[in-house]
Protein backbone atom coordinates (compact mmCIF):
# COMPACT_ATOMS: atom_id res chain seq x y z
CA UNK A 1 0.00 0.00 0.00
CA UNK A 2 2.72 2.55 1.28
CA UNK A 3 4.51 1.64 -2.29
CA UNK A 4 1.30 2.64 -4.17
CA UNK A 5 1.09 5.94 -2.31
CA UNK A 6 4.21 7.08 -2.77
CA UNK A 7 4.65 5.91 -6.12
CA UNK A 8 1.45 8.00 -7.32
CA UNK A 9 2.32 11.34 -5.09
CA UNK A 10 5.98 11.42 -6.95
CA UNK A 11 4.36 11.14 -10.26
CA UNK A 12 1.88 13.71 -10.14
CA UNK A 13 4.41 16.06 -7.35
CA UNK A 14 6.96 15.58 -10.54
CA UNK A 15 5.07 16.62 -13.32
CA UNK A 16 4.17 19.83 -10.67
CA UNK A 17 7.89 20.77 -10.02
CA UNK A 18 9.05 20.40 -13.03
CA UNK A 19 5.91 23.53 -14.41
CA UNK A 20 7.14 25.14 -11.18
CA UNK A 21 10.95 24.93 -12.52
CA UNK A 22 10.00 25.79 -16.04
CA UNK A 23 8.43 28.93 -14.65
CA UNK A 24 10.82 30.21 -12.83
CA UNK A 25 13.86 29.33 -14.60
CA UNK A 26 15.39 26.62 -12.58
CA UNK A 27 17.01 24.65 -15.67
CA UNK A 28 20.15 22.84 -15.61
CA UNK A 29 21.91 24.29 -18.73
CA UNK A 30 23.82 22.17 -20.84
CA UNK A 31 27.91 23.01 -21.20
CA UNK A 32 31.06 20.85 -21.47
CA UNK A 33 31.15 19.04 -18.20
CA UNK A 34 27.32 17.62 -19.25
CA UNK A 35 26.35 14.95 -21.14
CA UNK A 36 22.50 16.80 -22.06
CA UNK A 37 22.11 18.58 -25.02
CA UNK A 38 18.89 21.00 -24.31
CA UNK A 39 18.39 23.11 -20.90
CA UNK A 40 16.57 20.46 -18.27
CA UNK A 41 14.43 21.74 -15.26
CA UNK A 42 15.29 20.76 -11.61
CA UNK A 43 13.14 19.84 -8.45
CA UNK A 44 12.34 16.55 -9.41
CA UNK A 45 14.64 15.67 -5.70
CA UNK A 46 11.54 17.77 -4.58
CA UNK A 47 9.30 15.65 -5.50
CA UNK A 48 10.83 12.40 -4.53
CA UNK A 49 11.33 13.54 -0.85
CA UNK A 50 7.47 14.95 -0.37
CA UNK A 51 6.49 12.07 -1.55
CA UNK A 52 8.20 9.33 -0.02
CA UNK A 53 7.39 11.45 3.39
CA UNK A 54 3.87 11.84 2.38
CA UNK A 55 3.48 7.96 1.90
CA UNK A 56 5.24 7.18 5.20
CA UNK A 57 3.24 9.42 7.04
CA UNK A 58 0.02 8.40 5.84
CA UNK A 59 0.97 4.39 6.51
CA UNK A 60 1.17 5.43 10.11
CA UNK A 61 4.29 3.10 11.08
CA UNK A 62 5.69 2.76 14.93
CA UNK A 63 7.51 5.85 15.23
CA UNK A 64 10.93 5.14 15.82
CA UNK A 65 12.86 8.12 17.52
CA UNK A 66 16.09 7.16 15.13
CA UNK A 67 14.10 6.67 12.39
CA UNK A 68 12.48 10.42 12.81
CA UNK A 69 16.32 11.43 13.29
CA UNK A 70 16.73 10.15 9.96
CA UNK A 71 13.75 12.05 8.21
CA UNK A 72 15.04 15.06 10.21
CA UNK A 73 18.48 14.96 8.85
CA UNK A 74 17.45 13.48 5.17
CA UNK A 75 15.24 16.15 4.77
CA UNK A 76 18.06 19.23 5.49
CA UNK A 77 20.32 17.32 3.65
CA UNK A 78 17.66 17.81 0.51
CA UNK A 79 17.14 21.79 1.47
CA UNK A 80 20.92 21.70 1.36
CA UNK A 81 20.51 19.92 -2.33
CA UNK A 82 17.83 22.01 -3.45
CA UNK A 83 19.51 25.16 -2.36
CA UNK A 84 22.55 24.41 -3.90
CA UNK A 85 20.58 23.49 -7.43
CA UNK A 86 19.22 26.97 -7.06
CA UNK A 87 22.31 28.78 -6.28
CA UNK A 88 25.55 26.50 -6.37
CA UNK A 89 27.08 26.67 -2.58
CA UNK A 90 30.71 26.22 -2.04
CA UNK A 91 31.92 22.61 -1.56
CA UNK A 92 32.88 23.47 2.09
CA UNK A 93 29.60 24.58 3.23
CA UNK A 94 28.36 21.48 1.38
CA UNK A 95 30.38 19.26 3.80
CA UNK A 96 30.05 21.06 7.16
CA UNK A 97 26.62 20.59 6.60
CA UNK A 98 26.61 16.67 5.86
CA UNK A 99 28.81 15.91 8.22
CA UNK A 100 26.61 17.90 11.14
CA UNK A 101 23.47 15.99 9.73
CA UNK A 102 25.62 12.85 9.89
CA UNK A 103 27.11 13.35 13.02
CA UNK A 104 23.71 14.12 14.36
CA UNK A 105 22.05 10.68 13.05
CA UNK A 106 24.99 9.17 14.75
CA UNK A 107 24.14 10.81 17.85
CA UNK A 108 21.00 9.12 18.01
CA UNK A 109 23.35 5.77 18.89
CA UNK A 110 23.99 4.71 15.36
CA UNK A 111 27.33 3.53 14.29
CA UNK A 112 29.24 1.05 11.91
CA UNK A 113 31.11 -1.15 14.21
CA UNK A 114 33.26 -2.97 11.94
CA UNK A 115 35.49 -5.24 14.42
CA UNK A 116 33.26 -5.26 16.96
CA UNK A 117 31.95 -4.22 20.14
CA UNK A 118 34.93 -1.30 21.23
CA UNK A 119 34.56 0.85 24.12
CA UNK A 120 36.85 4.35 24.93
CA UNK A 121 38.93 4.99 21.98
CA UNK A 122 37.13 2.28 20.16
CA UNK A 123 34.11 4.00 19.85
CA UNK A 124 35.24 6.83 19.00
CA UNK A 125 36.70 5.41 15.87
CA UNK A 126 33.01 3.85 15.97
CA UNK A 127 31.77 7.11 15.33
CA UNK A 128 33.67 8.73 12.97
CA UNK A 129 33.58 5.53 10.71
CA UNK A 130 29.63 5.99 10.48
CA UNK A 131 29.76 9.80 10.23
CA UNK A 132 32.48 9.52 7.21
CA UNK A 133 30.79 6.18 5.37
CA UNK A 134 27.88 8.50 5.54
CA UNK A 135 29.09 11.48 3.99
CA UNK A 136 31.48 9.43 1.21
CA UNK A 137 28.33 7.46 0.22
CA UNK A 138 26.45 10.75 0.06
CA UNK A 139 28.26 12.00 -2.27
CA UNK A 140 28.79 8.86 -4.24
CA UNK A 141 25.16 8.82 -5.34
CA UNK A 142 25.47 12.67 -5.90
CA UNK A 143 28.09 11.91 -8.45
CA UNK A 144 25.96 8.95 -9.75
CA UNK A 145 22.99 11.23 -11.38
CA UNK A 146 24.76 11.60 -14.32
CA UNK A 147 22.78 10.37 -16.68
CA UNK A 148 19.03 10.25 -17.40
CA UNK A 149 17.20 7.05 -15.25
CA UNK A 150 20.95 6.08 -13.91
CA UNK A 151 20.60 7.45 -9.85
CA UNK A 152 16.64 7.01 -9.73
CA UNK A 153 17.02 3.22 -10.56
CA UNK A 154 19.85 2.28 -8.54
CA UNK A 155 18.19 4.40 -5.60
CA UNK A 156 15.51 2.38 -5.89
CA UNK A 157 16.76 -1.15 -6.45
CA UNK A 158 19.05 -0.26 -3.00
CA UNK A 159 16.24 1.20 -1.15
CA UNK A 160 14.06 -2.00 -1.80
CA UNK A 161 16.76 -4.31 -0.62
CA UNK A 162 17.43 -2.40 2.61
CA UNK A 163 13.72 -2.24 3.00
CA UNK A 164 13.50 -5.63 2.86
CA UNK A 165 16.54 -6.46 5.32
CA UNK A 166 14.61 -4.05 7.64
CA UNK A 167 11.59 -5.89 7.92
CA UNK A 168 13.70 -9.18 8.72
CA UNK A 169 15.37 -7.60 11.61
CA UNK A 170 12.66 -6.18 12.89
CA UNK A 171 12.75 -2.40 11.87
CA UNK A 172 9.24 -1.62 10.43
CA UNK A 173 9.30 2.02 10.68
CA UNK A 174 12.47 2.23 8.67
CA UNK A 175 11.05 -0.49 6.24
CA UNK A 176 8.08 1.32 5.66
CA UNK A 177 9.77 4.25 4.78
CA UNK A 178 12.52 2.80 2.61
CA UNK A 179 9.83 1.22 0.81
CA UNK A 180 7.99 4.88 0.26
CA UNK A 181 11.53 5.92 -0.81
CA UNK A 182 11.71 3.22 -3.43
CA UNK A 183 8.58 3.76 -5.00
CA UNK A 184 8.98 7.03 -4.99
CA UNK A 185 12.36 7.11 -7.27
CA UNK A 186 9.95 4.50 -9.33
CA UNK A 187 7.29 6.92 -9.60
CA UNK A 188 10.14 9.61 -10.77
CA UNK A 189 11.89 7.39 -13.46
CA UNK A 190 8.35 7.95 -15.29
CA UNK A 191 9.64 11.65 -15.95
CA UNK A 192 13.43 11.46 -15.87
CA UNK A 193 13.97 8.17 -18.14
CA UNK A 194 15.43 9.02 -21.12
CA UNK A 195 15.16 11.45 -22.85
CA UNK A 196 14.16 12.99 -19.15
CA UNK A 197 11.78 15.93 -18.75
CA UNK A 198 12.98 16.84 -15.03
CA UNK A 199 16.31 16.07 -13.15
CA UNK A 200 16.33 15.31 -9.87
CA UNK A 201 19.03 17.36 -8.70
CA UNK A 202 21.07 17.68 -5.36
CA UNK A 203 17.97 17.85 -3.88
CA UNK A 204 17.21 14.38 -4.93
CA UNK A 205 20.68 12.67 -4.97
CA UNK A 206 22.10 13.95 -1.38
CA UNK A 207 18.38 13.14 -0.04
CA UNK A 208 18.41 9.32 -1.51
CA UNK A 209 22.51 8.98 -0.88
CA UNK A 210 21.76 10.12 3.33
CA UNK A 211 18.99 8.13 3.35
CA UNK A 212 20.17 4.83 2.10
CA UNK A 213 23.56 4.96 3.88
CA UNK A 214 21.98 5.77 7.22
CA UNK A 215 19.32 3.46 6.72
CA UNK A 216 22.15 0.59 6.32
CA UNK A 217 23.21 1.31 9.90
CA UNK A 218 19.96 -0.10 11.16
CA UNK A 219 19.77 -2.94 8.68
CA UNK A 220 22.88 -4.69 9.61
CA UNK A 221 21.99 -4.90 13.06
CA UNK A 222 24.96 -1.84 13.91
CA UNK A 223 22.44 0.59 15.82
CA UNK A 224 23.35 0.25 19.69
CA UNK A 225 26.17 -1.14 21.38
CA UNK A 226 23.66 -3.72 23.26
CA UNK A 227 23.22 -6.01 20.26
CA UNK A 228 25.79 -8.44 19.81
CA UNK A 229 27.32 -7.19 16.28
CA UNK A 230 27.00 -9.53 12.91
CA UNK A 231 31.29 -10.93 11.94
CA UNK A 232 32.80 -8.03 10.70
CA UNK A 233 32.78 -9.86 6.98
CA UNK A 234 29.43 -10.22 7.10
CA UNK A 235 29.20 -6.52 7.43
CA UNK A 236 31.91 -4.97 5.67
CA UNK A 237 30.73 -7.46 2.34
CA UNK A 238 26.60 -6.47 2.65
CA UNK A 239 27.85 -2.88 2.78
CA UNK A 240 29.94 -3.02 -0.35
CA UNK A 241 27.09 -5.06 -2.50
CA UNK A 242 24.60 -3.06 -1.40
CA UNK A 243 26.49 0.20 -2.73
CA UNK A 244 28.59 -1.64 -5.42
CA UNK A 245 27.69 0.69 -8.16
CA UNK A 246 27.49 3.69 -6.40
CA UNK A 247 31.39 2.53 -5.03
CA UNK A 248 32.36 1.46 -8.76
CA UNK A 249 31.76 5.11 -9.89
CA UNK A 250 32.89 6.78 -7.42
CA UNK A 251 36.40 4.86 -8.02
CA UNK A 252 35.96 5.38 -11.72
CA UNK A 253 36.06 9.10 -11.42
CA UNK A 254 38.24 9.79 -8.10
CA UNK A 255 40.79 7.75 -10.57
CA UNK A 256 40.27 9.40 -13.57
CA UNK A 257 40.26 12.69 -12.09
CA UNK A 258 43.32 12.21 -10.05
CA UNK A 259 45.19 10.89 -13.22
CA UNK A 260 43.90 14.39 -15.58
CA UNK A 261 43.89 16.90 -12.63
CA UNK A 262 40.82 17.87 -12.56
CA UNK A 263 38.64 18.82 -9.44
CA UNK A 264 36.68 15.02 -8.08
CA UNK A 265 33.39 17.40 -7.02
CA UNK A 266 33.22 19.16 -10.34
CA UNK A 267 30.86 17.90 -12.97
CA UNK A 268 32.42 15.80 -15.62
CA UNK A 269 31.07 13.12 -18.38
CA UNK A 270 33.65 10.63 -17.04
CA UNK A 271 31.25 8.75 -15.23
CA UNK A 272 30.49 4.33 -15.82
CA UNK A 273 27.25 5.58 -17.53
CA UNK A 274 28.73 8.13 -19.71
CA UNK A 275 32.07 5.06 -20.78
CA UNK A 276 29.10 2.61 -21.45
CA UNK A 277 27.77 5.18 -23.77
CA UNK A 278 31.03 5.54 -25.54
CA UNK A 279 30.81 1.87 -25.94
CA UNK A 280 27.58 2.29 -27.80
CA UNK A 281 24.92 1.63 -25.60
CA UNK A 282 22.28 4.24 -25.38
CA UNK A 283 21.67 6.36 -22.55
CA UNK A 284 18.43 4.44 -21.55
CA UNK A 285 20.27 0.66 -21.60
CA UNK A 286 22.99 2.36 -19.56
CA UNK A 287 20.91 3.08 -16.92
CA UNK A 288 18.97 0.00 -17.25
CA UNK A 289 22.12 -2.11 -17.31
CA UNK A 290 24.00 -0.15 -13.91
CA UNK A 291 20.24 -1.22 -12.47
CA UNK A 292 20.49 -4.77 -13.73
CA UNK A 293 23.94 -4.97 -11.73
CA UNK A 294 22.42 -2.82 -9.16
CA UNK A 295 20.11 -5.61 -8.34
CA UNK A 296 21.86 -8.39 -8.67
CA UNK A 297 24.75 -7.46 -5.93
CA UNK A 298 21.62 -6.35 -3.86
CA UNK A 299 20.83 -10.03 -4.48
CA UNK A 300 23.75 -11.19 -3.27
CA UNK A 301 24.41 -8.73 -0.36
CA UNK A 302 20.84 -9.78 0.79
CA UNK A 303 22.40 -13.99 0.40
CA UNK A 304 25.33 -12.41 2.41
CA UNK A 305 23.58 -11.07 5.13
CA UNK A 306 20.68 -14.22 5.72
CA UNK A 307 23.97 -16.69 5.85
CA UNK A 308 23.36 -18.57 2.56
CA UNK A 309 26.76 -17.62 1.19
CA UNK A 310 29.62 -16.92 2.58
CA UNK A 311 30.97 -13.42 4.00
CA UNK A 312 34.75 -13.92 3.06
CA UNK A 313 34.74 -15.25 0.24
CA UNK A 314 31.95 -12.58 -0.91
CA UNK A 315 34.16 -9.50 0.19
CA UNK A 316 36.80 -11.26 -1.74
CA UNK A 317 34.84 -11.39 -5.21
CA UNK A 318 33.33 -7.71 -4.66
CA UNK A 319 36.60 -6.10 -4.07
CA UNK A 320 38.03 -7.73 -7.09
CA UNK A 321 35.33 -7.05 -9.13
CA UNK A 322 35.19 -3.52 -8.27
CA UNK A 323 38.96 -2.55 -8.69
CA UNK A 324 38.71 -4.75 -11.59
CA UNK A 325 35.76 -2.25 -13.63
CA UNK A 326 37.62 1.05 -11.99
CA UNK A 327 40.89 -0.15 -13.67
CA UNK A 328 39.29 -1.22 -16.95
CA UNK A 329 37.11 1.88 -17.52
CA UNK A 330 40.05 3.78 -17.48
CA UNK A 331 40.54 2.03 -20.68
CA UNK A 332 37.28 3.91 -22.53
CA UNK A 333 38.25 7.11 -23.43
CA UNK A 334 35.70 9.81 -22.32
Amino acid sequence: MVGAVAFVLTALFTEAMRRIALKYRLMDVPGKTKAHRTPTPYLGGAAIVMGALAAWAIAVPPRDPQVLTLILTGTIISLLGLADDIRPLRVSVRLSVEFLAAGAFVASGARVGVFGSLHGIGNCCYIAITVLWIVLMTNSFNLLDNSDGAAGSIAAVTAAALAVLAFGAGWESISVFLFAVSASCAGFLIHNWAPARIFMGDAGSLFLGFVTSASAVFVFGLHNGSDPPAPWADRTSGLLLLTFVAAVDTGTVVVSRYRTGRPLMKGGTDHIAHRLRVLGLRTSQAAALLSAVAGISCIFGLLVTFGALPAVGSLAVVLTAGITVVVLAQWVRV
